[in-house]
């Protein structure tokens, strides 16, 4: 008589070795001037360029990817997730002043699906490379009982650097300084717990569910990718240095600017300068959402604020638009 395992109490040691073999092909596709270890030691070693800066400071970010990530599991699609982790976290890092060097992610699942696994790992890996960090270690998990059979959690770090004279904490922010924002693709990371709310509940639709006015499926359109704005931001930075930047996330518009904001400024946003995505008015018709509701949950169309001073206006706008960017000027601080 065999005695029990930790593979029949739902661990699979073999399975995760499999696994990892093919995830350091692509992890190796993000290794940078840096990287001094390869995946698999306790612990990770990245040793910075430093010419150039005059007195480097670290900056981290943490995030997970929420509840968007049911979506991935009712379209059985996984290799998107990944990318929304790693350019959520850039952003983050963007509103310091700082770039990225290098991530690592923390997966977690109940049993570990190897096709699933490698999915996510791809996506996370691909937006590494287009944001020029590395990826230098991680965690899976297996934790039974914790998981459904096909769900599991993302979540990841990310660490950047900056001169210390180039931080951006929005101090310098004063009356009259104006609001630059930059498009979104949809919904990004946030709001999904409403969406969701409203898309599979009231609206009872399927993920396949086709939508006349957004061209495809209502699953693909909550698929798609969070933004990365490391190319225009690093664009504008070159010339013009940004006095604050807000990542729009959970809060909106109002509540993530405003923790850049200097007490006893406020801001005026002109709500009818720019198109919400129709995503966001087929969400608010047909949850019946009030303009309030929609404005603290979504981003509504901007996933990015840039503040300038009014004389750099016109400068930060020409060398977005030269970016690729469509900016908007979206209202100023008072």
């Amino acid at each position: 008589m065999s005695g029990i395992t930790y593979k029949s109490a739902g661990v699979d040691i073999d399975a995760a070795d499999d696994f990892l073999k093919q995830a350091k092909l692509y992890i190796k596709s993000t290794r940078t001037a840096g990287v001094l270890t390869d995946i698999g030691h306790f612990g990770a070693f990245f040793q910075p360029d430093l010419s150039g800066f005059k007195e480097p400071v670290l900056a981290a970010t943490t995030d997970g990817v929420g509840t968007k990530l049911k979506i991935a599991f009712l379209t059985g699609v996984h290799n998107t997730v990944g990318q929304d982790l790693v350019n959520h976290c850039v952003n983050d890092l963007l509103c310091t002043g700082a770039v990225p060097l290098f991530f690592q992610d923390y997966l977690s699942m109940g049993k570990l699906e190897e096709k699933t696994a490698v999915q996510l790992i791809e996506g996370i890996c691909k937006a590494c490379r287009e944001n020029g960090a590395a990826v230098i270690g991680g965690e899976t998990a297996e934790m039974p009982g914790i998981y459904q059979p096909g769900e599991y959690d993302l979540a990841g770090t990310m660490v950047g650097i900056v001169d210390r004279d180039k931080i951006i904490d929005g101090s310098k922010i004063v009356k009259g300084d104006i609001l630059l924002g930059l498009p979104s693709n949809g919904l990004h990371t946030n709001g999904y717990s409403l969406a969701r709310r409203i898309v599979f509940d009231i609206q009872n639709f399927q993920h396949d569910k086709y939508i006349p006015e957004l061209n495809g499926t209502i699953g693909k359109e909550l698929l798609n990718i969070h933004r990365s704005y490391l190319k225009p931001v690093t664009a504008l930075k070159e010339i013009v240095e940004p006095k604050g930047i807000s990542h729009i996330t959970g809060g909106g518009i109002i509540d993530n600017t405003m923790r850049i904001i200097p007490k006893g400024l406020k801001l005026q946003i002109e709500w009818d300068c720019w198109e919400p995505p129709m995503i966001f008015k087929l969400l608010q018709h047909w949850g019946a959402v009030e303009d309030d509701e929609m404005r603290a949950v979504f981003n509504m169309g901007i996933g990015m604020i840039l503040i300038v001073s009014s004389e750099n206006r016109g400068k930060a706008f020409d060398i977005l638009k030269a970016s690729g960017e469509y900016p908007i000027e979206m209202g100023f601080v008072s």
